[in-house]
């Protein structure tokens, strides 16, 4: 495996952890995790890429080796983060960036409120937003509340064996060697000889306002970045999240430059299952539209 180094920034008040593959001086290549999940969730698409590019990959609040402690956590904030991160690595320069599930979420917003900050983005799994019913409003707040209250503990597992165990149960795909690394990254030590999952509970909280399709497709029409999909082969996942083909041509109507790419075999996290067949789409989209020599 690549190794990677560490860095933590103080941010908005927050301490940030990134992790960095590659040269310092190679080309710069963000990546953006998905929700409850950590940077080195990349590490086997880094392995494969062909190019030695400077892979920057935070772990977002809440998340991995990055502040917690907070009882709530807003989807604004992720975009506020991320803008603080962009202003020391690359403060002038667009940027390549690859995010997957709730991290492309945020990248496709972000692309959209600063056009210009953004060279090229590649989402893996984002996008499957459903429209909810504005009646819902009250049920949701309640529950968040009732969820503040009880406040959850943490995920705990008697060592990193027994998370690696119960990853590859729940997705075959997984080597032992990959969901053994998967799960040194996931955990920490839980103060009581075994481990818990490195992410702040109250992420597993009820989100207290739906996100509106409407306002997030007012970002997306304003991206001026080619932007390549990876998704799952076929459209079963888009049913069981509430998606009809109408509103998914809908969200592909709102970008001026898009391309789709299938990946076979591979569930949600297909930067586990087929690491080597979304690097390889990553790069030759890039190739066409911010080639690797290009700084």
């Amino acid at each position: 495996m690549k190794s990677f180094s560490s860095t933590f920034h103080t941010l908005r008040g927050v301490t940030i952890h990134v992790r960095e593959w590659g040269r310092a001086d190679a080309p710069a290549l963000w990546m953006l995790h998905g929700w409850s999940d950590v940077s080195a969730t990349f590490q086997f698409v880094i392995d494969a890429l062909e190019h030695d590019w400077r892979v920057i990959a935070p772990d977002w609040r809440g998340h991995g080796l990055s502040a917690r402690g907070a009882d709530a956590y807003w989807f604004a904030d992720y975009l506020g983060d991320l803008d603080a991160l962009l202003r020391v690595y690359s403060p002038h320069a667009p940027v390549r960036m690859v995010g997957h599930s709730m991290g492309g979420n945020v990248a496709h917003l972000y692309a959209g409120v600063r056009p210009a900050r953004v060279r090229a983005l590649v989402t893996l799994e984002s996008l499957a937003r459903a429209q909810r019913p504005a009646e819902e409003t009250p049920q949701r707040l309640q529950a968040w509340l009732d969820q503040l209250a009880a406040r959850k503990a943490p995920r705990r597992y008697e060592d990193v064996e027994a998370l690696a165990l119960r990853l590859r149960r729940a997705n075959p795909r997984l080597s032992a060697e990959r969901a053994r690394f998967m799960a040194q990254h996931y955990t920490e030590a839980d103060g009581r000889g075994g481990v818990r999952i490195a992410v702040e509970p109250a992420h597993r909280n009820v989100h207290p306002f739906m996100h509106r399709r409407d306002e997030a497709a007012a970002c997306w029409r304003r991206i001026t970045a080619p932007v390549l999909w990876l998704m799952q082969e076929g459209g079963g996942w888009r049913e069981l999240r509430g998606v009809d083909e109408a509103a998914w041509e809908q969200t592909r109507a709102c970008f001026a430059d898009l391309r789709e790419a299938a990946i076979a075999d591979c569930g949600h996290n297909m930067q586990h299952d087929q690491p080597e067949a979304v690097a390889a789409a990553i790069e030759d989209f890039l190739a066409e539209v911010a080639p690797y020599h290009a700084g």
